[in-house]
């Protein structure tokens, strides 16, 4: 995504054109309106101020029309309203777009032609906004939607555009205090309550800018103030699913059935009719509550002393504090010989069993799963752009600016599991449900579902067990400078030339805080547990019986289930110091506390330098551009290693890796990349437009993978496997992709578009999976995990667009894109991951005098989410979903609006499965129907 649209007729309301220039210097060539355009009785000088659904998708069908490489934009409804609560959202009803989901709902991530976040570039102006995770993905919902004017998915690759996307480049532009002169302004109160968690939530957001001395001087602030509560049931498989080992798959020779093969007969033997059978290992079920808030502040100053300069100085600063807790049931089922009794089998899956054994290490014992991540981020941008005309043929632009993101959330995720202690039996039942059905009757003879629901069960019933306390420390810091200039040549068909050089530095450190590595998350467990009524205090606090929880699971579950908080556990845990610890000593709090984690912690550092030069072209119906681009990256990149010196079995399923000290480790690597590039515009008829256009783009491996990183966490609970992160000789992805599309503008603010894209892309990343390692532990084998460098992958799909709008109010709004990908990794042929095979959306509105009324439906595919998690040919994936939204508003009088929206309107739920088959459920998640209700005020 990257090439920004050079509109010539419009200024668009919201869209600093100015900014734009800035931000891609090919919006220069062509920025200066034909006419004087007024919309609805608002005359300005040179800008066309219209407001609402209709006039956003006019200024977005405009900016397609003008671009000159193949892309899509949305706009803002008016000053500080865009059309969707969340970019992320406005930016699915884009053709090709796809987005994932955090809790409550909301766009978190985008892909773009099916290519996963990894593939896209997120800008702000042109700037590279720094992340907060682990790779270089930007979460949007750091980021309100109140904030931003329009946004740009720039599928095509030009020159003069920043490198680092393959689906394409997202740019994400602000407003400007000279779109409308004089004193401007808006406020908006909002409120939204979700049906299914009956949580409600406030937001307030305003934005002012006014001009100066005689409209050379322009300023504009703006505030965004969020408060609100979301709710999200989750059901999913903690531990995985247990696979025999099959003989006859390679991929899968050693099986992953730590426990013990899984023996239906019991004669202690894998016979064939058991190869490759699979039995669920641990699954969760439980809600996660999140308290989000979110405050952002944004400022320009905009100086234009002469016709022939424009300095410009802009910063954004936001945070966003969304801490969630999750309560959940956890089954830890894992097979072990005599464990498992009355097997039922179906196409190879253990469908139903029951678990009656006495033995304690052998019955079941139902958890209370207590898991928080502590997300706190700090988004700060700020730059400054000078523009000089330094004379009638060329023109000069400068921009320097400073990107960062910081999360602090080390040693404060939690994962905390207590465990029933009392001996029962039990019987589970496979369905085609995310949640099996469970039967648990309790020696005593209390039943587990009304026993929960009852109140029946309180602290004496359950004992300590795993105590993982972690997290990690982000740093994100990148600081740009970049020199561009636009000659206009006037020489026949060269109309002109741009060329710069850019200079980028990124430093990105993780700092992991846990308390695995020593040990800690198994002190209280095994043979240490500790009766929780022995610990005093009110650590099971709560009986939770959420309003809908599970509503849309057909199964027999508790859905009742007893809760406690992190804070008062660990005050009860620190209390107990000094008692007798089985083995010698006394409890000590400290050897659970969680320390540095060197084996997962990191610093990359990369500095790029790039210069491109790119020729504009024109012709009586024709025009284009030809560039190449050259970009260098040195790459440095600091881990560390520590050898496991011993493991120590603590009991069933629970062992402590005993490690030597750590190394440092020290990678250095260095790559140079020529991207040419060509695009090409035909008019062939009046209104009837071909694109084609041919580049060689890239995109840059996720820091984390850079990073030569590595661990063997789950050996505390058995699965010995060791994974490394990456290392620093990783190749960017590399593409050559081709896009053709056709463009009939057949009536005002109206397109129908066909588009056809292919990208052959060389160095993709995978995973590779090596079973039966010695890495030096006696004893074991262990499995290795790793990212590679894949042989290549193809990329083709067809893209289909229309909107319209009729003259009585009424328009549509349609979008489908169909993909077809493979991944070639020697000789295997792999789906890609995170690519859907369709994404497709229809919009219906209505808009007429003060009423405006919209309806969006959004459908995404199932796709593949990750590759062989049990073997070759094995997939999770991301089944098909479909999101619908809803607006309506009204103009009350010219400065006062009312406005509602529904999200969700389907109740849709995003669920996960190996190969679709919902008998071997990965994951369930269910956000609910949300309302909002806002009321504006324009001055």
């Amino acid at each position: 995504m990257k090439a920004y649209r050079q509109f010539r007729a419009v200024a668009v309301a919201g869209c600093s054109l100015a900014a734009i220039m800035a931000a891609n210097p090919l919006a220069a060539q062509d920025s200066a309106p034909d006419e004087e355009q007024v919309s609805e009785g608002e005359p300005t000088d040179n800008v066309i101020v219209v407001r609402g659904v209709r006039g956003s998708i006019a200024r977005s069908v405009e900016l397609k029309k003008n671009a000159s490489t193949v892309q899509d934009s949305i706009s803002a409804l008016e000053l500080g309203v865009f059309p969707d609560d969340n970019v992320a959202d406005s930016l699915a009803h884009i053709t090709g777009v796809a987005i994932s989901r955090t809790a409550g709902g909301e766009g978190q991530y985008v892909s773009v032609r099916g290519l996963g976040p990894e593939y896209t570039l997120t800008t702000f102006n042109g700037r590279i906004l720094a992340t907060d995770g682990a790779s270089r993905d930007f979460a949007y919902d750091v980021l309100p939607s109140d904030v931003i004017s329009g946004a740009d998915v720039i599928k095509g690759a030009e020159a003069a555009n920043t490198e680092g996307a393959i689906g394409g480049l997202v740019n994400l532009r602000s407003a400007s205090p000279f779109d409308k002169l004089g004193l401007n302004g808006v406020a908006r109160l909002q409120g939204d309550y979700n049906m299914m968690s009956e949580y409600a939530g406030v937001k307030f957001s305003g934005v002012v800018s006014n001009t100066f001395a005689d409209d050379t001087l322009g300023v504009m602030l703006g505030v965004v103030l969020e408060r609100r509560k979301d709710r999200t049931d989750v059901a999913g498989n903690d531990g995985g699913w247990t696979r025999n080992p099959d003989p006859t798959d390679e991929s899968w020779l050693w099986g992953n059935a730590w426990g013990g093969n899984i023996d239906p007969n019991g004669n202690g033997v894998l016979d064939p009719d058991e190869y490759g059978l699979i039995g669920v290992g641990q699954f969760r079920v439980g809600s996660i509550l999140e308290e989000k808030r979110r405050r952002a502040f944004t400022a320009k100053v905009e100086w234009r002393p002469t016709d022939t300069f424009t300095l410009t100085l802009d910063g954004i600063k936001t945070k966003l504090d969304s801490p969630q807790v999750g309560f959940q049931q956890s089954y830890y089922t894992l097979f072990a010989p005599g464990r498992w009794s009355n097997m039922v089998i179906q196409d190879g899956i253990v469908t139903s069993f029951d678990m009656t054994n006495p033995d304690p290490e052998l019955a079941l014992n139902p958890e209370l799963l207590n898991q928080t991540t502590y997300r706190v981020v700090d988004t700060d941008l700020y730059g400054a752009n000078a523009k000089w005309e330094a004379t009638d043929n060329l023109t000069l632009t400068a921009d320097l600016y400073r990107s960062s993101s910081s999360r602090y959330s080390g040693g404060q995720d939690s994962y905390v599991v207590l465990r029933m202690n009392q001996p029962n039996s039990a019987s589970f039942m496979l369905n085609d449900s995310a949640v099996p059905d469970v039967q648990v009757t309790f020696d005593d003879g209390r039943d587990l579902v009304a026993g929960l629901a009852d109140g029946a069960f309180g602290p004496s019933d359950f004992n300590t067990h795993y105590f993982s306390l972690g997290g990690d420390n982000i740093d994100d810091k990148i600081t740009g400078l970049s020199f561009a200039g636009d000659w206009s040549t006037l020489m026949g068909p060269l109309d002109s030339v741009l060329f710069g050089v850019t200079y980028t530095s990124r430093e990105k450190s993780r700092e992991l805080v846990n308390n695995s590595l020593t040990g800690g998350a198994d002190y209280y467990s095994g043979n240490y547990a500790i009766n929780v009524g022995d610990l005093g205090g009110n650590v099971i606090s709560r009986s939770l019986a959420l309003p809908n929880f599970m509503s849309g699971v057909d199964a027999t579950f508790p859905r009742s289930f007893l809760s406690f908080d992190v804070p008062g556990y660990i005050d009860a845990l620190q209390a107990y110091n000094g008692t007798a610890r089985p083995g010698g000593g006394t409890y000590d709090f400290s050897a659970a506390a969680p320390v540095w984690n060197p084996l997962q912690s990191y610093r990359v550092t990369e500095d790029t330098l790039a210069a491109y030069v790119q020729a504009n072209l024109s012709g009586a119906s024709w025009s284009g551009n030809v560039g190449v681009r050259m970009v260098n990256t040195n790459t440095t990149a600091q881990a560390w290693d520590a050898k496991i010196l011993n493991i120590i079995a603590n009991g069933a399923f629970n062992y402590t890796a005993v490690y030597d000290d750590p190394s440092e480790i020290t990678q250095d690597s260095e790559y140079t990349y020529f991207l040419p590039s060509a695009n090409l515009s035909i008019d062939l008829i009046d209104d009837l437009r071909l694109r084609l256009s041919a580049a060689r783009t890239m995109a840059r491996p996720s820091v984390e993978t850079l990073a030569p990183t590595n661990t063997t966490e789950s050996v505390s609970w058995g699965e010995f496997t060791q994974v490394y992160g990456g290392n620093a000789d990783l190749k960017p992805y590399q593409a050559d992709q081709f896009d053709a599309s056709l463009e009939w503008y057949f009536a005002p603010s109206s397109i129908f578009n066909v588009a056809g894209f292919y990208k052959y892309i060389k160095n993709q990343i995978t995973t590779s999976w090596e079973p039966g390692i010695d890495i030096g532990v006696p004893g074991y084998l262990f499995n290795i995990i790793r990212p590679i460098n894949g042989d290549h992958a193809r990329v083709k799909g067809v893209e289909v667009g229309l909107q319209h709008l009729f003259e009585n109010g009424f328009g549509v709004r349609g979008q489908f894109t169909r993909n077809w990908s493979k991944s070639y990794v020697g000789d295997q042929v792999r789906p890609l991951e995170g690519i859907a095979p369709s994404v497709y959306s229809l919009s219906l509105l209505y808009e007429k005098g003060p009423l405006s009324m919209a309806v969006t439906a959004d459908h995404t595919d199932a796709f593949t989410t990750a590759i062989n998690v049990l073997g070759e040919g094995y997939n999770e994936e991301a089944d098909a979903i479909t999101w619908v939204t809803a607006h309506i508003s009204y103009d009350i009088t010219d400065r006062i609006s009312l406005a509602l929206d529904g999200q969700n309107l389907l109740d849709s739920e995003q669920t996960y499965s190996i190969n679709g088959n919902p008998l071997l459920s990965q994951g369930y998640y269910r956000y609910g129907r949300s309302v909002k209700l806002s009321a504006s005020y324009r001055f």
